[in-house]
Parts: C-alpha cells; structure tokens; sequence
C-alpha cells in the first residue's frame, strides 16, 4: 500500500501535498495540506518495536481527550482523524499502523529550555494536564509499553550488562560503573516504595519533555501534545524526567559536561509543576519529589550505560562511546542536583 492510499484513505481526495516532518525521534511523521478542505494534519507511522499494540495508543488518545474536553481544560487538543469506516487506524500491507492527527498552526516548539519563563509555563502546563486527566477515580488508561518505567527491570538489565560485557568496555568505563554501583540505593528506595503501595497509581504523561509542548509566538503554551507515552505509574515520574530534561544546560550527548545542571530552573520547574497539582498530591509525593528527580537521572544514566556495555544496541550512536558520553552527562547532572539539595 502506498503513502497516497493511506493519505487519501483519511481525506478522502487526491488533491493534495504530504512534507515530511524529520525532527521526530520514534514515529515516522507527514505533514498533509488537504487543498480541497483548506487543512492540514499529521500522518504517523508508528513504530511497532516500540508501540506493539498501537490499539492501546489510540484508546487511550481518545479517553485522554474526552477528559481534558469536559475537565476545563485551557489548553487545545491534538485530536484523532477517522476514516470512512470510523476507525482511527489503517494498516498497510506491511503491517504498519498509520493514524492521522489534527494540526495546529502558528506554533513554536523548543528542544531545550530557552529562559526561566519558558520552563514556569511550561511545567505549569504539564501540571495543569496531569491534573485534569486524574480525577477521583482512575480512568481505564492502558499501558503501551511494558516495563517501560520497571526500575526493578532496569537494574536487572544493567547487572545482567555487567557480567556479559567485553573486557574493554567495562574497563573504559569502571569510572562510570563505580559511580553508578555508589548510587544503587536511589532506585532500590524507589522500587521499595512501590512494592510497598506508599505511591499512588496515577495517569502519568510519560514523557513531558519540553519537545512535546506547542507554544504561540510569545512562548505561551497551546498544546501539550504526543500522548502515545501516557500511562499509569508514579506521577513522581513526570517531574523527575521534566527535571531531568529541563534543567540540562547542555546537550545530554556531550560527554565533557561540567556543571550543567541549573538550579534556578529546577526550583522554577517545581513551583510551575505544583500550582495546579499541590492539592490533589499525597504527602509522600510531595516530600520526594527532590528524591524522584535524582532517581529519574540515575535510571536514564543506567539505561544509556547499560546499551552501552552491550555494545549500543538500543539508541542510535554515531560513535563507539557515544552512549558512555551520554551517560557522563546524565551523572554530571545528577551530580550538580544533588550538591544543590547538599547531599
């Protein structure tokens, strides 16, 4: 099936122009100017390694909007187009999913977190959204990718690492496993607190990074957008990534990082996540949400450790220590965290 019968499956019309869109870093993403209508939108292939019931992506899109429409939400929603049929899905020959999405026009997106005003409005959209889509009762959210925030699964993979890695590796990188075997205590608390129901099972985003909001030309925010990561977990795992992304002053690939963490954005981050948040989280949530952002950093910098010891399997690499860089700048960060909370 080609890209024209997919198109023209949501459309309806030939009378078209299809742009690819390359700064995604999972979907393959198209953006589609429908000449008849005077519209455009968004077709996605979905990666299927990564999202292997692409089922679960679009019902828990379509619930997810359902919330924010009637929960006065202030921001605008990216909303699934059906085919003819009423299905929000189409599968080509190959087996792929391909959805279409709304497009919003007039909007700025950010790869890193340019001022301090930027971050405030920016964590107090992502608040605004997590509050809105947690009522009283936990909605049927399903979960799209399994074990995707399993710390517990995490450092099983990272020791599993350590004892089939080449002999070279693991001595080019015995500083960075020191480090990391120092620090083990961090998600040993965390998978603790879990197993011990201390934290509450709440819809989460999953990956609220700064990338995944739209803003209007002043840098206001207009969409929280890229729902296919929304789960049930810890909210504590929303503000720690938001930390972890937000407060990097550099480039999470550069592996001669010295003091990139910024505390002034970190504190901006909390209070924006928390103003519309603090009265609906637990005080167990709130008395670690310091700790979370360290247990976040931590478990990026062992994920990017552990693809390395295996020989860079899972993210994509330019060169041999790319992903040992890559986790010399998460620990750099991490560091920097934890000397402003003076631990």
């Amino acid at each position: 099936m080609e890209l024209k019968q997919i198109v023209t499956g949501f459309i309806g019309t030939e009378n078209y122009k299809v742009t690819p869109i390359t700064n995604g870093l999972i979907n393959t993403t198209y953006l589609v100017e429908d000449d008849d209508a005077d519209q455009k939108f968004i077709l996605q292939r979905l990666n299927g390694q990564v999202f292997q019931r692409p089922e679960v992506i679009m019902h828990n899109h379509i619930l997810i909007n359902e919330m924010l429409e009637n929960g006065n939400y202030p921001l605008m929603l990216v909303k699934p187009k059906p085919i003819v049929s009423g299905s929000f899905m189409m599968d080509d020959e190959d087996g792929n999913s391909w959805r279409m999405l709304s497009f919003i026009p007039d909007t700025n997106t950010f790869f890193k977190i340019p001022d301090i005003k930027t971050a405030y409005e920016a964590a107090k959209a992502v608040g605004c959204f997590l509050n809105t889509i947690n009522p009283e009762f936990l909605p049927d959210i399903q979960i799209p990718i399994p074990d995707f925030i399993n710390f517990e699964k995490r450092i099983l993979d990272y020791q599993t690492s350590l004892q089939h890695a080449n002999e070279d590796l693991l001595k080019d990188a015995a500083l960075e496993i020191e480090m990391m075997n120092e620090l083990l205590f961090l998600p040993k608390k965390w998978i603790k607190m879990e197993k011990e129901g201390q934290l509450p099972k709440r819809v989460i985003h999953g990956d609220p990074n700064i990338r995944n909001i739209l803003f209007d030309k002043n840098s206001r925010p207009l969409a929280v957008i890229d729902l296919d990561t929304v789960t049930v977990s810890t909210i504590l795992y929303d503000f720690g990534d938001m930390a972890r992304s937000y407060t990097n002053t550099l480039d999470e690939d550069e592996g001669n990082a010295n003091n990139n963490f910024n505390p002034q954005i970190y504190r901006t981050v909390k209070d924006g996540f928390l103003l519309s948040l603090k009265g609906k989280l637990t005080f167990e949530e709130l008395e670690n949400l310091d700790y979370a952002a360290q247990t976040v950093i931590y478990i990026q910098a062992v994920r990017f450790l552990t693809d390395y010891l295996n020989g860079n399997t899972y993210y994509t690499t330019k060169y041999l220590e790319h992903n040992l860089d890559r986790t010399r700048n998460q620990l750099e960060l991490l560091k920097g965290l934890r000397t402003y909370l003076k631990l």
